[in-house]
C-alpha cells in the first residue's frame, strides 16, 4: 500500500476501515480516527486555508505512507518501528480500553511519523516555510478530537473516570497533550531536515525508542489509573465492528455540524 497524493490516503484509510470492520479487528479505531483528520485537511487544502496547497498535499502523503508502511509491516512478520509494534501489539488484547487504542496510534504518529515526513516534505532550509502550515493543522486536530470527546462519551459511559483518578478532562487524555507533541515534532523535524543521512537514522532510532516507551505508559499506566480502567473496559462496547462504524461517522453527525460549521 503506497499513496501518491493525499486522495490515496483517504482511499487507503477507508480500506483499512471496511476490513477491520468486517473482521472485528481493532485497528480500525485508530484508522477510522486519521481517515477523519485526512478529510479534513483535504477540505482545508481544497478551500485553500494552507500557505501552499500542493506542500501540504505532499506532506499528508508522506504522512500517511508512513502509517501504511508501519501498518505493513506488522501484517507482513511483525516488524516496523518500535513503538507501532508496542501499538499493534495490543490490539488483541481485550483489557486496552477504545481510548488507549486511540492514544497509543496518536502517539506513534504523532512522536515519530509526523518529524520525518515533515523533514522529507522541505528538507534543508525549506523546512522554516512550512511552520505555518504545520501548526494550523493543530486546530484541525483540535476539532475532530472534540467531536470524538461526544462521540466516546456513547461507546464508553464510564470514561469520565479518567477524570477522577487523574486530574483531568476526557478530552484532554484522548488529546494526551496532541498541541505539545506537535511542537516537539516541529522541533524534530527541523532537526532532521538540516542532518545528513548517518545522523538522521540515530535521530529516528531516538525518537522510536521514546515513542515506544510512551506507548508502554500509556498501555500500562500507574497503580491509580487501573481499576477505573478496568470498570471502564467492563462497561463499554465490545462490539469491534460497531465501534468502528460509529468512530468512522462521528465527523458526519449533526452535533459534529454544529461544532464545525
Amino acid at each position: 500500500m503506497r499513496a501518491e497524493n493525499i486522495d490515496d490516503v483517504v482511499d487507503g484509510l477507508a480500506a483499512i476501515v471496511r476490513e477491520a470492520g468486517r473482521a472485528g479487528d481493532r485497528v480500525g479505531y485508530f484508522a477510522a480516527l486519521y481517515r477523519q483528520v485526512t478529510v479534513e485537511v483535504r477540505t482545508a487544502i481544497h478551500g485553500g486555508l494552507f500557505d501552499d496547497g500542493v506542500r501540504m498535499d505532499r506532506f499528508d502523503t508522506h504522512f500517511g505512507n508512513r502509517y501504511f508502511e508501519a501498518y505493513d509491516a506488522w501484517h507482513r512478520d511483525r516488524s516496523g518501528p518500535r513503538c507501532w509494534r508496542e501499538t499493534f501489539g495490543l490490539l488483541d488484547d481485550a483489557d486496552t480500553i477504545i481510548v488507549q487504542h486511540l492514544i497509543l496510534g496518536v502517539n506513534a504518529h504523532i512522536n515519530l511519523d509526523l518529524a520525518i515526513a515533515a523533514a522529507r516534505t522541505s528538507p534543508g532550509e525549506d523546512i522554516h516555510a512550512l511552520r505555518h502550515d504545520f501548526l494550523l493543522i493543530n486546530d484541525i486536530l483540535a476539532r475532530v478530537v472534540l467531536v470524538l470527546q461526544d462521540s466516546l462519551g456513547a461507546l464508553s459511559p464510564l470514561m469520565s473516570l479518567l477524570d477522577q483518578v487523574g486530574g483531568r478532562t476526557d478530552e484532554q487524555i484522548l488529546d494526551f497533550s496532541v498541541r505539545q507533541s506537535r511542537e516537539e515534532a516541529w522541533y524534530n523535524a527541523v532537526l532532521l531536515a538540516g542532518q545528513n543521512e548517518q545522523e538522521r537514522e540515530a535521530t529516528i532510532k531516538r525518537l522510536d525508542i521514546r515513542a515506544a516507551v510512551l506507548a508502554r505508559l500509556i498501555a500500562r499506566p500507574g497503580v491509580l489509573v487501573r481499576p477505573a480502567l478496568k470498570l471502564i473496559e467492563s462497561t463499554e462496547s465490545d462490539d469491534v465492528p460497531a465501534v468502528i462504524t460509529h468512530l468512522d461517522n462521528a465527523m458526519e453527525q449533526p452535533s459534529a455540524r454544529l461544532r464545525t460549521g
